[in-house]
């Protein structure tokens, strides 16, 4: 059993590192809201601590799920950041969605101080990390990742080493671009189904058997035409983890048409108020377009 400490305890976060403790692994969170803190340890019987640094202090491993790169930096560096109360030899594993770009940098001050990053973005939304079912795809040395992965276990279904620093995040652009052209077609395939006087329950009962078949219409297509969208990962935190991809995709010289159409019909979900719903709400966005 291990020494970890967690940073962030958002709807990832708080379920992950209880799997951590609930795993026999001595366990330290932090998040800026310190009373959510002090609830996880309440709750799980783990400790709390006011700085990342306090919490990383000893840690053999230091996991992190945050907002965005600033967030993520401000984490770990500085005064009261992780990467100042870790030892030699401990590992950071970053679950933040964040640019590759980040990653590289802290993975490059890590090593400066003989600390191994990993850059470990997940999939499986909140229900995933409840019930520890998440895919964890990973960057970064061979030896970091195989020590890593028997604690990411815990909370995985799978987790594999892509290659060096920043393939983890690259994986999870991969992701990202396939959920968003997924959402709008089943948008779509539900929408026409309406305007065209089908039963969708009855339509996606067939069809999901078949070639058009994915998570996303199995788990997502009764709430959508029931006009709930309060499930999972919200269009704001998608539509940031789309800006990633674009830039990306600049750089890189890859071509993301569908994927810069689709972050354009989430701004429109925005302007509908619709920042906090979770990513199936496009189908709203064509309901609302008649």
């Amino acid at each position: 059993m291990a020494k970890c400490a967690f940073l962030g305890l958002g709807v990832m976060g708080f379920p992950m590192a209880g799997h951590l403790k609930a795993a026999g692994h001595e366990v330290t969170v932090y998040n800026r809201t310190f009373a959510k803190a002090e609830d996880w340890a309440e709750k799980h019987g783990g400790k709390a601590a006011k700085t990342p640094r306090e919490a990383a202090k000893g840690a053999d491993f230091v996991m992190a799920c945050v907002g965005n790169d600033d967030d993520l930096r401000s984490v770990c560096l500085g005064e009261d950041g992780a990467f100042a109360g870790m030892a030699a030899g401990s590992v950071f594993v970053d679950h933040t969605t964040v640019s590759a770009k980040v990653t590289r940098e802290l993975y490059a001050a890590a090593d400066k101080q003989n600390i191994s990053f990993v850059d470990a973005p997940i999939s499986g939304g909140q229900a995933g990390a409840e019930n520890g079912q998440l895919s964890v795809m990973c960057g970064g040395d061979q030896g970091a990742y195989d020590r890593a992965a028997p604690i990411i276990d815990a909370y995985s279904k799978i987790c594999r080493r892509i290659g060096t620093s920043g393939a983890g995040q690259m994986t999870k652009m991969c992701n990202q671009i396939a959920i968003a052209g997924l959402v709008q077609g089943l948008s779509e395939a539900l929408h026409f189904a309406e305007k065209a006087g089908l039963d969708g329950r009855a339509v996606v009962e067939v069809i999901s058997q078949g070639a058009a078949g994915s998570w996303q219409m199995s788990n997502r297509y009764q709430t959508m035409l029931d006009d709930h969208f309060e499930h999972g990962f919200a269009v704001d935190w998608m539509r940031k983890d789309l800006g990633i991809c674009l830039d990306t995709a600049n750089e890189t010289g890859a071509s993301l048409p569908v994927t810069a159409l689709v972050d354009q019909y989430y701004k429109d979900v925005q302007k509908m108020g619709g920042g906090r719903w979770d990513t199936s709400s496009l189908f709203k966005r064509l309901r609302k377009l008649g």
